[in-house]
C-alpha cells in the first residue's frame, strides 16, 4: 500500500477516535448546564495537570499572534483568549473539538479564528505567528516530524513554540507494557507498539529526549524536560481505553510517594520550548 494512502488511513483513524469524544470529555465534562460541564472539565484539567499553566504561561501571549495546534475541548484556548493576544487562531482535526472550543469562547464573549485542519498541513502562510502552542497533540498525527516542521514554518524569526509530546520511558509506558505485553504473554512487544495500540488514538507515539531534540533540530534553541503526569501517578481517569476493577485496585495500592522520589524523570509528559 502506498505511504500516502497509509498516512491518510492512519489520520482518519485518529480523527474517528477523537470525534467520538474529545480528550477529557467523558471523564471530566460533568454537570448540569453546558457551561457547568465545560467549567468542570477545565477545573479538573488544571487540578490534575498544574504544569500546563506553568508551561504555557498564557499571559505571555498578550499582544502576540498566537496559534494553538489541537484545541480539543478548548480549555487552554480560552485561557489564551482571556490574555488578549493580538490575534488568536486554533486548529483541530475534528469538528467536535472546534465546536467545543467555539462554544466555550462564546460563553465568555471571546473569539478566535478556529478551523478544522491538519497539524501536518497548517492552513496559514509562512511566518504568521509569534507563538505556537500544542499540548499532547503532535504525537498522535502519523508524521510527527512533518508537524514539527509546520510549526517552524508558521513561526516568525524569534518566535516560540511550546509543545508537549509523550515521553517514551515513562511510568505510563511501563504499566501499559506490563499489562499488554508481559501479562499478556507477549514480552517481546516494544514500548512503541504498546503505545500505538493501547494508549490513546491508534498510532500514538512517544519519544526519547534525544529523538525530540532531533525533530526540533532546525530551531535555534530547544529546551526539553520531562515531568510526571497524573497518569504516571494513577490519579484521575485513565483515558478512554482503560476501565475496570484491576485499575481501581491499582490506584489504591500505587506507591505515589516513592515514584515521585525515586523516578521523577520517568514521566509521560515531555515539555519542549523551542525558539525559531
Amino acid at each position: 500500500m502506498p505511504l500516502a494512502v497509509m498516512s491518510t488511513e492512519a489520520k482518519q483513524a485518529v480523527q474517528d477516535f477523537w470525534e467520538r469524544a474529545s480528550c477529557g470529555e467523558e471523564a471530566y465534562a460533568r454537570g448540569g448546564s453546558l457551561r457547568e460541564r465545560l467549567e468542570a472539565h477545565a477545573r479538573t484539567r488544571y487540578e490534575l495537570e498544574p504544569c500546563i499553566r506553568q508551561f504555557a504561561r498564557f499571559e505571555s501571549g498578550r499582544g502576540l499572534d498566537v496559534l494553538e495546534v489541537g484545541v480539543g475541548m478548548g480549555a487552554d484556548h480560552l485561557e489564551w483568549a482571556r490574555h488578549m493576544p493580538r490575534s488568536l487562531s486554533g486548529i483541530d482535526l475534528t469538528e467536535r473539538g472546534i465546536a467545543h472550543t467555539a462554544t466555550r469562547l462564546a460563553l465568555y464573549g471571546l473569539r478566535s479564528d478556529l478551523r478544522v485542519a491538519d497539524a501536518e498541513n497548517l492552513p496559514f502562510p509562512d511566518a504568521s505567528f509569534d507563538l505556537v502552542y500544542s499540548w499532547g497533540v503532535l504525537h498522535v498525527t502519523p508524521d510527527t516530524p512533518r508537524a514539527v516542521r509546520e510549526v517552524l514554518r508558521v513561526l516568525r524569526p524569534g518566535g516560540v513554540a511550546r509543545v508537549m509530546i509523550y515521553h517514551a520511558h515513562s511510568m505510563v509506558g511501563y504499566m501499559l507494557w506490563l499489562r499488554y505485553a508481559l501479562l499478556a504473554g507477549r514480552p517481546w512487544r516494544s514500548l512503541a507498539d504498546v503505545y500505538a495500540h493501547h494508549l490513546e488514538s491508534p498510532g500514538t507515539k512517544a519519544y526519547s529526549p534525544a529523538e525530540a531534540r532531533s525533530m526540533f533540530s532546525e530551531f535555534s534553541q530547544v529546551d526539553i524536560r520531562t515531568v510526571l503526569c497524573f497518569g504516571d501517578l494513577l490519579q484521575g481517569a485513565a483515558g478512554q481505553r482503560h476501565r475496570g476493577p484491576l485499575l481501581t485496585l491499582a490506584k489504591r495500592l500505587y506507591p505515589r510517594a516513592a515514584i515521585r522520589r525515586l523516578l521523577p524523570g520517568h514521566g509521560l509528559t515531555m515539555l519542549i520550548e523551542a525558539t525559531r
